[in-house]
């Protein structure tokens, strides 16, 4: 496959002619890549294959900023959140040298997931350069995205579509298996949808993008069929949700939704905004009645969890004891990291543990910060979120460039909801952070573009 690196020519204020074709090049194949690899498990006889098949979607990024270092023609200013980036890397490779780290192959290998993650916001912009072809990753990342949450209401609605195997991880582990099913509303025990993925609940994530955007496309200026597929796959993105009984993931797509709908209505767009909300409105119900008629009460008691105290009591009594000894406990044992490759799928695959430097266990991503360079880690990293956040967020306020705009709102929503997942999940050394790093790089280009201040 060859990287394409001849986009369209850069767009002026005026919107491009709607007979503008860009060619399909390399960010279309990479964001079908980041399904279609994990897909792989889901066929028998693959899971003696897992740690390439999982490997190589983190690859892939990586050898796209080797390809953009040594080849890449084109150049784009440079972005404020890459010297953050540089920084953070520039942390890592030191705790390389901590007493504490493990091993050298645990660590390398714990830096290069850390990289392959942010990687695409130096490659992304070279490749990515209008509206138009932003606007078309976008659709493409919601067929992608609404296809898992499909697949994932149907596993509850049949279990012959659910894998073949699931991760080792999940079996031959009863405790495993008993936190991943459900008594359905039969009295048969579900699990919890993985989707096109191995692990029980992993659709939620991808599920969170097909709410998010397909509600955004379902009131775009788009042929009706596809405003009615892009509605179809909001409502199986909210279903797949519930059905995952992942709540983090249904508090983080109603705050993406709020995000937007507040956007929309800055940029002055009232009536975009207004129907977008009453259509969020639509899917959270009618998501919540498709999984209660398919996962019966215990969905419904899950649901309701979350509204049986306030928010703080409930995050404290999901994650917030993982929070509470990140900035306790290991802010005063490891201020400044307890080596690097300690947590993690590095560390389970690569790590090389003694006595003195025991695996640690981290589910928040404020954890595994602490642990890898501790506070200085925390700072910088988080630093980046905000600066990439504040910078998205003027891109959607810019007067002039309605696409550009459109776009930056779409975008600045989605990666919001990815940021506030650091305190319940750790998504910046998974896919999804892979996602909010292309998102972010790809944004940056069309901006440097237009001649505005990019990401």
């Amino acid at each position: 496959m060859t990287l394409q690196t001849h986009a369209a020519p850069l767009p002026s204020a005026r919107p491009q002619a709607a007979n503008v074709t860009i060619p399909w090049g390399f960010p279309e194949f990479f964001i079908i890549s980041q399904t279609a690899l994990p897909a792989l498990l889901f066929l028998p006889g693959t899971q003696a294959f897992r740690l390439p098949i999982r490997t190589a979607a983190f690859a892939i990024s990586l050898a796209a900023f080797v390809w953009w270092l040594a080849e890449s023609t084109v150049q784009v200013r440079t972005s404020k959140a890459q010297s953050w980036v540089a920084a953070v890397m520039s942390l890592l490779a030191i705790m390389l040298f901590h007493p504490l780290t493990p091993s050298l192959g645990g660590g390398i290998a714990q830096i290069a997931v850390y990289f392959a993650v942010m990687a695409p916001l130096f490659w992304a912009p070279v490749f990515v350069r209008t509206p138009e072809h932003l606007a078309r990753i976008l659709w493409i990342l919601l067929i992608c995205s609404g296809c898992n949450a499909v697949v994932g209401v149907l596993q509850v609605y049949d279990p012959r579509f659910l894998p073949a195997e699931f991760s080792r991880v999940i079996s031959g582990n009863d405790v495993a298996m008993g936190s991943v099913t459900f008594i359905g509303r039969n009295g048969e025990r579900l699990m919890r949808p993985p989707g096109l993925f191995d692990t029980p609940g992993a659709v939620a994530g991808p599920a969170m993008s097909a709410a998010l955007l397909g509600l955004i496309f379902a009131v775009s200026g788009i042929a009706a069929w596809k405003r009615l597929l892009a509605f179809t796959f909001a409502i199986a993105g909210l279903s797949a949700i519930y059905l995952s009984q992942v709540r983090i993931s249904l508090v983080m797509t109603l705050l993406m939704m709020g995000i937007y709908t507040l956007t929309s209505f800055r940029q002055g767009r009232l009536g975009r905004a207004s129907q977008f909300g009453m259509l969020a409105g639509a899917i959270v119900v009618g998501g919540f009645l498709i999984a209660l008629a398919l996962g019966g009460p215990v969905i419904r008691d899950r649901v309701m969890t979350l509204l049986g105290a306030d928010p703080i009591s409930v995050y404290q009594g999901a994650r917030g004891v993982q929070l509470n000894i990140t900035f306790s406990q290991m802010l005063y044992e490891h201020p400044l990291g307890a080596g690097v490759g300690r947590w993690g799928m590095a560390a389970a695959y690569f790590g090389n543990f003694t006595q003195l430097s025991t695996p640690l266990w981290a589910e928040i991503q404020f954890t595994g910060w602490m642990i890898d360079g501790g506070v200085l880690m925390i700072a910088l990293y988080c630093g980046a979120l905000v600066v990439t956040a504040f910078t998205q967020w003027k891109v959607a306020m810019l007067e002039g460039f309605p696409r550009l705009a459109t776009c930056a709102a779409a975008v600045l929503s989605a990666n919001l909801g990815t940021a506030v997942l650091i305190f319940s999940f750790t998504p910046f050394v998974t896919q999804i952070g892979i996602q909010y790093w292309f998102l972010a790089g790809a944004l940056h280009g069309v901006a440097v573009s237009h001649g505005t201040e990019g990401a």
